[in-house]
């Protein structure tokens, strides 16, 4: 009978290191309305909200500091974006003049993705109302 080798313990150099998500969240106000709906419609004409957007990053802890992202730099890039969205009628702002919550998730995240590596997901709240929408992945450009 062969004896088998005693199974090797993973050293510090093959370990997988363990991925986390970490998130930071903003809040803006905006008014918009949705043309497309049919006359007579509660949304149909402008009205505002409370919006709260989460971004969320994944990766593993690197060292020397054991951050997956320094949240001093995430918090400035989601402000950045935030101040193009806060007291502004959301339905003039370039490609985002279909205003879902649906839209805004993307929008946001085609505007964060090239600054935030990791980004994982974005997602969108109308609190007051108890929606919300979240994307995660990647969007194809052609």
């Amino acid at each position: 009978m062969t004896k088998r080798p005693a199974p090797r313990k993973a050293s510090a150099a093959t370990a997988v290191a363990p991925e986390v998500e970490i998130s930071y969240a903003f809040g803006f106000d905006a008014a918009h309305r949705f043309a497309g709906t049919p006359r007579g419609h509660k949304y149909r004409g402008v009205h505002g909200h409370s919006f709260q957007c989460q971004v969320a990053l994944r990766g593993s802890p690197r060292a020397p500091h054991g951050f997956v992202a320094d949240l001093a730099y995430v918090e400035r890039a989601c402000l950045a974006v935030r101040k193009q969205l806060d007291h502004k009628l959301l339905n003039e702002i370039n490609n985002l003049e279909n205003t879902s919550l649906e839209n805004m998730a993307l929008w946001i995240w085609r505007r964060l993705a090239g600054k935030l590596p990791g980004l994982a997901r974005v997602t969108v709240r109308r609190d007051s109302l108890g929606q919300a929408c979240s994307y995660s992945g990647t969007l194809v450009t052609s």
